[in-house]
């Protein structure tokens, strides 16, 4: 079948999906509470003739289509969560539950899987094993390890994995990709200062955490600045800090929380081993205990070169080389499929959502956003040619 044959098929039937994003775009739920998301899923896979396994890593679903005596076995995952954001679209199909609503477009990543689904059921030309894999709590749950530690990639082994995001402010139905480090690591920290509290008025009967905190903050902005290379991605960031109810009190205690990024491992490791150094040293020096709770998030977003390449040769077969970005710039955000790549190789890729004034561009997390459904059937037919190209049927 042509591109142009493919694309006109997906278009066809692109009003079933549209309506069965917008359903579940309408009955948004959050990480790990995706019951009615994951049974929609198993009950159109199972429709379709696929071997579906529920309850993988939680709400997690996977659907497997062997067809011939190919042995090669691809995998193909889409996230279902939605985010903790009250909804100001005001669309027909805006979220029903308060507090909840599909702000990242996971309901277009399913949807557009979907589609796939069907068409390589009923018209697919391939040989070999297709793993679709929907997975749960994507953000900030950790959705991917609950799966991978659930035996994914035991019971479903995939020689190649590939996801893909929309992304706002890039013109609809463009794919972008990139080769290395393609989305950065996300780690969190609580330091917690405690110092002697006492009389504003008599400060040098006490051991003030607010002064040490706000000499760790200053010192904070030299991690990045003087530790690490001109030509590394990396930041930290203050965002919380917690001190002190009273302007003539001294404290006792002092919290500040921060948010740790980078795009290399070697550099995430420095960053980590600089800051609790630092903090110690500042802390020690204003007489006051520090305590730091460092929380591992999630892993550097690696894309494989092969795989890399893969993606975009489809990308270009399927939509022309002019709608295709090569080496996109990383993204300082985090993603959790980062943990299926250090396990599989493989490529995520983004497909835009919209730029300018047109529908999709309100960026992701907020709470205009909505999902571009012109996205849909280009996206269902890129993981079709992506599937049959990598999955090849013999002669």
């Amino acid at each position: 079948m042509s591109t142009t044959a493919l694309l006109n098929d997906l278009h066809a039937s692109a009003d079933t999906f549209i309506g069965i994003r917008r359903d579940i775009h309408q009955h948004p739920e959050l990480g790990f509470d995706e019951h009615r998301t994951s049974a929609l899923v198993a009950e159109k896979l199972k429709a379709w003739g696929y071997t579906v396994e529920r309850h993988v890593g939680g709400t997690g679903v996977v659907g497997r289509l062997v067809r011939g005596n190919g042995t090669r076995r691809l995998g193909l995952r889409a996230d279902m969560d939605a985010l903790p954001i009250d909804e100001a679209t005001g669309l027909a199909y805006a979220s029903a539950h308060t507090g909840v609503m599909h702000a990242c477009g996971h309901d277009g990543h399913t949807a557009m899987l979907l589609a796939a689904a069907q068409h390589l059921a009923e018209r697919g030309r391939f040989d070999g094993t297709l793993n679709l894999i929907f997975q749960p709590a994507e953000e900030g749950g950790g959705g991917a390890v609950r799966m991978i530690d659930d035996g994914l990639f035991d019971r479903y082994p995939c020689d190649a994995i590939f996801a893909m995001h929309n992304m706002p402010g890039m013109a609809q139905g463009r794919l972008a990709m990139r080769e290395g480090p393609a989305m950065a690591s996300s780690d969190y920290a609580t330091v917690t200062l405690t110092g002697v509290g006492g009389h504003g008025a008599m400060p040098h009967r006490a051991a003030d955490p607010i002064v040490a905190a706000a000499s760790i903050v200053m010192a904070l902005q030299s991690v990045v600045s003087r530790n690490i290379d001109p030509l590394q991605m990396a930041v930290v960031t203050v965002g919380a800090i917690h001190a002190g109810k009273a302007n003539n009190v001294i404290p006792q205690g002092a919290v500040l929380e921060l948010s740790v990024r980078a795009l290399d491992r070697e550099v995430r490791k420095k960053i980590e081993t600089r800051i609790k150094a630092l903090v110690a040293a500042q802390a020690e020096s204003f007489g006051v205990q520090a305590q730091v709770d460092w929380r591992p998030g999630y892993a550097v977003l690696v894309n494989t070169p092969e795989e890399s390449a893969f993606a975009r040769a489809v990308a270009e077969e399927l939509v022309g080389p002019a709608q295709v970005t090569w080496q996109t710039p990383p993204l300082p955000g985090s993603e959790d499929f980062a943990f299926m790549l250090e396990r599989v190789p493989g490529c995520y890729l983004l497909i835009g959502n919209g730029e300018g004034d047109a529908h999709g561009a309100c960026m992701v997390h907020n709470p205009g956003y909505d999902f571009n459904d012109s996205n849909v059937a280009v996206g269902g037919a890129y993981w079709v040619l992506l599937t049959e190209r990598f999955l090849r049927t013999a002669g």
